[in-house]
């Protein structure tokens, strides 16, 4: 009956012995299992009915069934006996020391205990690495090794099998592991771990083992440390944050880019994940070919200590490798092939908050200084005009003369406080007119007070909102006056003028209500990008410029965001010299000038207001792209591109031809569609051939309908008889008789354009560029310049002259879009990549230690769309004492 009781809580015991030892790899932070030292010696027993303990030989302890039956003792001599029956296996422990191999063999009938003792100091961190190789070419079972520590567990089989994607398995048969080390509260403690060897194969299984101390596991500031990783054999390593030192930035490269390898900042406990299946469970991490950095901050690590770990991963496509074949058999086994790397590791400190007050500083002083600027011109335009309004009073002899020239150019001190527009960026309209109606050089047409102040009245009756595009008195002859061969701007400007500014007006309110439609969500979207990575700790979401991050409060990189400021303030600034002269032009028109009225380019002001507005946008949503870039938020950053490319174009056109502009809601429709294509285009562009296909055919049609749109002043009509109507004219002008275009200039420039975008389609569907949003944005960008650079040269050919103001802001922005797009092609980051590849791009700070090459593109490309509008807004100012029917249209 005894040896029946015995023999079942025999095969008990051996059974849980078995399920552990089955259980793989488990980790667990207990001190319970290395809470004593044992005696040791070589021929020790070890029984699994004693809780694991180890008893010497003859030991004989006692065991209660769970039924509460009799205790019974019994010797381990008997349980030895028994043991094989059943499948247990016995434990021979030894006593091992570091940096000595071991040769041993294990099977299921034996297991091996090696007792290790070190001390641990808590002023030095001692790394301890475990290094195991299976020699037993072809083992039944894998063999397990638990490293058990006075706080941790480490647990690991040998091979050790690794997933890739699409359950593809990868079999090693060298592991090195680096143990945990929590921190001590003693001076000095001496530890002893236990590194548990076993086996269910009943074949005995070679293997080797190896303990050695990592001497340089605690990383000094701001020196380089060399080591090898492969996929099973993880490093990690310790950092200490100095006194005085807040940030730091800790930076991992290679010379070679594969194999993909994975970067981890964790805390200071037990365990430390450096496994490819398991290093993204807590910490920081990236994905790296050649580079990583990682800013790490003293407030997220309590114990102002940190972990560096480094795992090499099991495949490479997460670094944009090749992708492995699928395996045929779901079991198959596959060569890893030789994926050791050699990496560079070095940490060192961050910028202060000396430097981001610097930084700041220099932001904001760089764009108060066009304030600056803008105030000092203003006063010496005005002391200019005044010793010029003076030397005219002086010339006159008659005093009531006099008298009347003082009333027509008294200004109150306000009309000098910013841009006007005869030349200088403070003139007013009122002076320059009345000086030059004074002069005797106006040249505008001869009409009496009572007849202009007749017309003024008449323009602002009441009027209907169905008037807005309708010549009323003048239908009969609209298509004779706008089909002529040569055409002036009075031609395109009978139209009511308040209208007119009504429907300019709606530009401005149209666009400030997208802005806060489109803003709102963008700005709870990027929040939420910005919290993902905080909590996930998975950089590969966004795409920064990781060399040169600077982090503030939760923002990840606040220089990146910090340098859009130029976008608004000079948004701003352009905003307020708009208004400045609306005001002065609104002032000309209550006294009825004639020059206000009936000379130079008709003044609209509500697409500068759109355009300024537009900027401003441009700076907001520039600031919440690169809160976190990447491809799916990279429309947040383009969009406004877009509407500034495309409204610079539409106040061009609109300088002579205000009548026949396109309306706000057809204008924002368009680049509605423009954004509606980015969209399409960077979510399915990418190596899409229908796609490229059908956006080409629908940009060569658009491009063709707008020319003939511009060619015929809008006077045609898109119906059922096009094809007919064009059939005739090729028989009439080409076959009947070979005569030329009517508008030549008009053609020359049509032509040009169409070539220009045939060109870019072409290019488009042969390419197919993965950046769609940016090739988009270089079709606009072209189109603009093309029409900016043809209006330059008729302007010149007609005999007009660009005066001193407008030829040094079309110098100085000429420069500094040279520099702007220089900085703009360096390519710190690209979501075109992953984002192990982008950060192969990434660059050190070049300005302050706080801005690198894409901030500068910031600052200078916000100043030269700033100097761009004041080019659009100076360079007819030559025309406001010309008669409007002697300006022509082109």
């Amino acid at each position: 009956m005894l040896f029946a009781h015995v023999y079942a809580v025999s095969r008990y015991a051996c059974a849980m012995t078995s399920r552990d030892a089955a259980s793989g790899q488990y980790q667990q932070t207990t001190g319970e299992r290395a809470d004593r030292h044992r005696h040791g010696r070589t021929g020790s027993r070890f029984h699994p009915f004693n809780g694991g303990r180890l008893a010497p030989p003859g030991f004989c302890f006692s065991s209660q069934a769970d039924d509460g039956s009799r205790m019974l003792r019994f010797c381990p001599v008997l349980l030895v006996l028994m043991l094989p029956a059943c499948g247990a296996s016995v434990v021979i422990q030894r006593d091992a020391q570091f940096d000595v191999t071991y040769d041993d063999t294990v099977t299921s009938d034996n297991q091996t205990i090696y007792s290790y003792n070190h001390t641990v100091s808590r002023n030095k961190t001692e790394g301890v690495r475990v290094s195991v190789e299976l020699l037993s070419e072809s083992a039944q079972s894998p063999v397990l090794f638990v490293v058990r520590q006075k706080q941790a567990v480490l647990s690991f089989q040998v091979p050790l099998i690794l997933r890739g994607l699409y359950q593809r398995k990868y079999q090693y048969t060298q592991v090195g592991r680096t143990l945990c080390q929590p921190p001590t509260k003693a001076e000095a403690e001496t530890q002893f771990f236990y590194v548990d060897v076993s086996t269910l194969s009943s074949a005995g299984v070679h293997y080797q083992l190896r303990v050695s101390r990592v001497d340089s596991f605690t990383l000094q500031t701001d020196k380089k440390f060399s080591f090898n990783a492969t996929p099973s054999q993880p490093q990690f390593f310790k950092y200490m944050f100095p006194d005085g030192v807040d940030t730091v930035i800790v930076k991992v490269n290679s010379q070679k880019n594969f194999p993909c390898s994975v970067m981890s900042i964790q805390d200071i406990q037990c365990p430390v994940y450096d496994l490819d299946n398991n290093v993204a469970f807590i910490g920081m991490y990236q994905t790296m070919t050649t580079t990583a950095a990682i800013t790490v901050q003293r407030k997220d690590f309590p114990s102002n200590s940190f972990y560096v770990v480094v795992v090499v991963k099991t495949e490479d496509e997460a670094c944009g490798g090749p992708l492995r074949f699928y395996p045929l058999l779901p079991d198959q086994l596959l060569d890893p092939g030789n994926r050791s790397k050699t990496l560079d590791v070095i940490v060192s400190p961050a910028i202060n908050s000396e430097v981001y007050v610097m930084g700041m500083l220099f932001c904001l002083g760089i764009f108060l200084s066009f304030y600056l600027l803008t105030f000092l011109v203003a006063c010496v335009e005005n002391k200019r005009m005044n010793r010029k309004r003076e030397g005219l009073l002086n010339a006159d002899t008659s005093p009531a003369e006099t008298a009347s020239l003082l009333g027509k150019a008294s200004v109150s001190p306000y009309e000098y406080g910013s841009f006007a527009d005869n030349g200088s960026t403070l003139s007013s309209e009122a002076v320059t007119d009345s000086l030059a109606s004074t002069d005797g050089n106006c040249g505008c047409m001869d009409r009496s007070l009572e007849s202009v102040a007749r017309s003024r009245q008449e323009s602002l009756s009441s009027v209907e909102e169905d008037d807005y595009d309708t010549l009323v008195d003048i239908d009969s002859d609209k298509n004779i006056v706008r089909t002529k061969k040569f055409l002036c701007v009075s031609d395109l400007a009978r139209k009511d003028k308040r209208i007119l500014s009504k429907k300019y007006q709606i530009y401005f309110w149209n666009i400030a209500t997208i802005a806060v439609f489109y803003a709102l969500p963008v700005i709870q979207l990027v929040i939420t990008y910005q919290t993902v990575v905080n909590v996930t700790g998975n950089q590969d979401i966004c795409y920064y410029n990781f060399l040169c991050a600077h982090p503030l409060g939760a923002l990840s990189s606040f220089n990146n965001i910090l340098s859009n400021l130029g976008y608004v303030l000079l948004g701003l600034l352009f905003l307020l010299i708009v208004l400045q002269r609306d005001i002065l032009h609104n002032r000309a028109l209550e006294r009825n000038e004639s020059t206000a009225l009936e000379c130079g380019i008709p003044k609209h002001f509500g697409l500068y207001y759109a355009m300024g507005t537009a900027l401003m946008m441009e700076g907001l949503l520039s600031a919440c792209y690169h809160v976190c870039p990447n491809y799916t938020n990279f429309q947040f950053d383009t969009s406004f591109m877009y509407m500034i490319a495309g409204l610079c174009m539409l106040k061009l056109y609109q300088k002579r031809h205000p009548d026949i502009n396109a309306s706000a809601y057809s204008a924002y429709a368009c680049l509605a569609a423009v954004i509606f294509f980015s969209v399409l285009g960077v979510v399915f562009g990418k190596g899409n051939t229908v796609f490229w296909i059908v956006f080409s055919v629908i940009h060569i049609l658009a491009t063709l309908l707008l020319s003939t749109q511009l060619y015929y002043m809008g006077r045609w009509r898109l119906d059922s008889g096009i094809l007919r109507r064009m059939l005739n004219v090729i028989y009439t002008d080409c076959i009947r008789q070979c005569s030329g275009p009517m508008y030549i200039d008009r053609m020359v420039l049509l032509v040009m354009g169409n070539i220009v975008n045939w060109s870019l389609a072409a290019y488009g569907l042969i390419k197919r560029p993965n950046d769609f949003a940016s090739y988009l944005l270089a079709i606009a960008i072209c189109n603009l310049l093309l029409y900016f650079a043809f209006y330059i040269i008729m302007k010149l050919r007609s005999g007009e002259r660009i005066q001193c103001l407008a030829l040094v802001c079309i110098l100085f922005t000429a420069v500094v879009w040279g520099f702007a797009l220089f900085f703009f092609f360096q390519g710190l980051s690209t979501w075109q990549k992953t984002p192990a590849e982008s950060r192969e791009h990434n660059r050190e700070c070049i300005l302050l230690s706080f801005f690198d090459d894409h901030d500068i593109w910031h600052f200078l490309s916000s100043i030269a769309m700033f100097g761009s509008f004041l080019v659009l807004l100076t360079m007819d100012d030559d025309l406001d004492t010309v008669q409007r029917d002697k300006i022509y249209v082109f």
